[in-house]
């Protein structure tokens, strides 16, 4: 009887795994290395940055936006991300991915800008440990969607802007009346390198599955054209 005790409470507790595990990954279908409700943990630098960086935002007013590694920038997936990060002091803070941080950064590592460091830990200690994870934070305003520079009929570059949770694919509708979905570079810009979409219907997903469909745009290159859309929270 303990034997056979035994042996059903492991298959429950296997199954009991199982199951999480599966409602983990299909709550974020689409996400890439960065998991929601995964903490990770790596050293924490700081930069002199004016809130711009490799993913072309512009510059970020308040500052306080950081520079993910190479591994977990994932060809740019992780840009527009919002964090939360932890000092080992207990000090939280909240900032958006919208750089790259170049070699030697390791895996989990987060570059800081100065003004989000300081608010962790006084930037003459120069690193720290720190924890990390995926936010879904409220937000007032919608996405915006802009063209890259040089865009026209022929070829064109799109980027969101200010989405509450970061995006995994966006698409546009091409004259034909189909869907093509664009291919995503390291400096967050999606192209349609045949002009294929270009002035048409945009649609972006995010790593939860939900997709927003925007009105046709006119082509105004580098300008950021506001929609009244947004994710919803998770």
């Amino acid at each position: 009887m303990l034997k056979r005790w035994l042996i059903t409470s492991v298959v429950a507790a296997l199954l009991m795994t199982a199951a999480a595990t599966g409602a983990t990954a299909a709550t974020a279908p689409l996400a890439g290395r960065i998991k929601p409700g995964v903490t990770y943990s790596g050293p924490g630098t700081w930069y002199d940055s004016d809130g711009d960086g490799a993913c072309l935002f512009g510059p970020y007013n308040d500052r306080m936006t950081v520079a993910m590694n190479q591994t977990d920038y994932e060809t740019s997936k992780a840009c527009g991300a919002y964090l939360e990060v932890r000092a080992s002091n207990g000090r939280t803070i909240q900032v958006r991915v919208n750089n790259l941080c170049p070699s030697p950064c390791r895996v989990g590592q987060l570059d800081l800008t100065k003004e989000a460091f300081a608010r962790l830990a006084d930037p003459m200690v120069g690193e720290i440990s720190v924890t990390w994870r995926l936010l879904s934070p409220g937000m007032s305003s919608g996405i915006s969607l802009r063209y890259k520079d040089g865009s026209s009929q022929w070829w064109c570059g799109i980027q969101a802007i200010d989405h509450r949770n970061p995006v995994a694919r966006l698409e546009v509708r091409t004259s034909g009346g189909w869907w093509k979905e664009l291919r995503r570079t390291d400096y967050n810009y999606f192209l349609s390198e045949d002009g294929a979409g270009c002035g048409g219907a945009i649609a972006i997903t995010d790593i939860y599955g939900q997709r927003l469909v925007s009105n046709p745009l006119p082509i105004r290159p580098g300008v950021a054209q506001s929609t009244n859309l947004q994710f919803a929270q998770r």
